[in-house]
């Protein structure tokens, strides 16, 4: 579907997703709307208290959303594998919309000792997914929903500093994550045909949103409210995971972002994916690289 915004999610009475980084900007307001629908909505957050004060926001609108709190830091392996043991025990799951990450933060490392955003944005999505899969797959119809960005276009992975000890530059590693995010997208897809398990791989970028996701943009972090005026609120930089997350006519590999100018701005439909994102040989090498970083293996065989 072309042009599609919050308006045309369907009713996901029955359905259970967890959307990551849930409390605030993109994750919360993905949460909102499948919650709206009637979908369970399993959010998975850092800190319990913005968790539940943002099921309260979202309990003023929709009074009997069924919602629960999965604790996830994404910066830290163990408290992945522990969320995904909870999330094990509902009784489906049907989406996993990866939506948590960190925007060009000053140089930080995760529990493991893996950049920050490297680490957050691609190895904590790629490890969760994989974990999950298991779970996902008993559901036919089963969903992965990838975060990337417009800024994945001038992504490069430097394969011999993945974890930059040898330089940092903030804006440069967030696009390598996000192209990071691709790749791992579409080599998902590919390995998910491959193997016969019921699980389609979706990608999505929000366009250009005014969201939490700026705070370590210095001054320009206060310009965000202007930017929700001209560019896409947060609301809006939701559409394309909704529709990656939910639209029946999306097909596994599709990937899904902002229709206006630049792909900054508008209602959610098919988006440009750069041609290194699309590089198979490259995506198997990231793949194998997360599964030695991570110590988790999907056990899905190149297609």
């Amino acid at each position: 579907m072309t042009h599609f915004t919050g308006a045309d999610v369907a009713d996901q009475s029955g359905k259970c997703m967890i959307v990551t980084g849930a409390n605030t900007g993109l994750g919360f307001e993905t949460a909102k709307a499948l919650a709206a629908k009637n979908a369970r909505v399993l959010l998975a957050c850092r800190n319990q208290d913005k968790a539940n004060a943002a099921m309260d926001k979202i309990r003023q609108t929709t009074p009997d959303a069924n919602l629960a709190f999965i604790p996830l830091d994404q910066a830290d392996i163990a408290s992945i594998r522990r969320a995904a043991e909870l999330v094990m025990q509902e009784p489906r799951l049907d989406v996993l919309i990866n939506n948590a990450g960190v925007m060009v933060p000053p140089l930080m490392r995760t529990a493991q000792g893996f950049e920050l955003q490297f680490g957050v944005n691609h190895l904590g999505c790629f490890a969760l997914t994989s974990l999950l899969l298991p779970k996902l797959a008993q559901n036919a119809g089963a969903r992965v929903v990838v975060t990337a960005s417009i800024a994945h276009k001038t992504g490069k992975l430097n394969w011999d500093d993945l974890n930059s000890h040898k330089n940092y530059g903030r804006t440069q590693r967030y696009s390598d994550s996000k192209l990071a995010n691709l790749m791992f997208m579409i080599e998902l897809d590919r390995r998910l045909r491959a193997s016969g398990l019921p699980v389609s791989a979706m990608g999505c970028h929000p366009g250009v949103a005014a969201t939490d996701l700026m705070r370590h943009l210095g001054p320009l972090q206060f310009a965000a409210p202007l930017m929700g005026l001209v560019l896409n609120s947060a609301e809006m930089g939701a559409w394309p995971a909704l529709q990656a997350a939910t639209d029946p006519s999306a097909q596994s590999g599709d990937y899904f972002g902002s229709q206006g100018w630049r792909e900054m701005r508008g209602a959610s439909g098919a988006a440009h994916k750069s041609k290194m994102a699309q590089n198979a040989e490259l995506a198997r090498r990231l793949w194998d690289i997360s599964v030695e970083l991570t110590g988790i293996d999907p056990q899905l065989p190149p297609a």
